[in-house]
């Protein structure tokens, strides 16, 4: 399935499209917010495998609806390395359908739907997750990289 196309801004106000990464891997996550426990735990098991998934010529972008300048804030307390974008307005999260009623504490509301996409080369979606658990799950992306790369060559 063809990814959808998008332009957000970067943690820097630098927009960042799909098109201008043509011709590399990418794993494209969608989280529901900067420096909450869960949030902050996967954005760090991505930083800190950042390098293995350069290797695999892979680029880890990161999607919430927190602005540029919550990122930025995050990547500095956390000391991330990893390239977070901006959809305040939810545009690209429902387009990816990362966005949907969630429950907590027996509430129900909507928010942002941990997800998790690979896509190729050529912009097609060839991996994804939804509700992601954040434990051992930065390793299963790694791991299915590997695997999609090895098909793909």
């Amino acid at each position: 399935m063809k990814a959808h196309e998008f332009c957000l801004p970067n943690q820097d106000e630098t927009e960042i499209c799909l098109r201008d990464l043509k011709g590399r891997w990418i794993v494209l996550y969608f989280y529901p917010k900067d420096n909450t426990p869960g949030c902050t735990t996967q954005a760090c098991d991505f930083s800190n495998e950042l390098e293995e998934f350069e290797n695999l010529d892979a680029v880890i972008l990161g999607v919430s609806p927190d602005s540029p300048k919550k990122h930025t804030n995050f990547i500095a307390k956390k000391d991330l390395k990893i390239t977070l974008l901006s959809d305040e307005n939810k545009d690209v999260i429902k387009a990816y359908g990362a966005w949907g009623k969630k429950k907590m504490y027996g509430k129900e509301y909507e928010g942002v739907i941990r997800s998790t996409f690979i896509i190729n080369p050529e912009g097609e979606i060839v991996a994804e997750w939804k509700k992601v658990k954040v434990k051992g799950h930065v390793e299963a992306v790694k791991e299915k990289l590997k695997e999609l790369k090895r098909a793909y060559n």
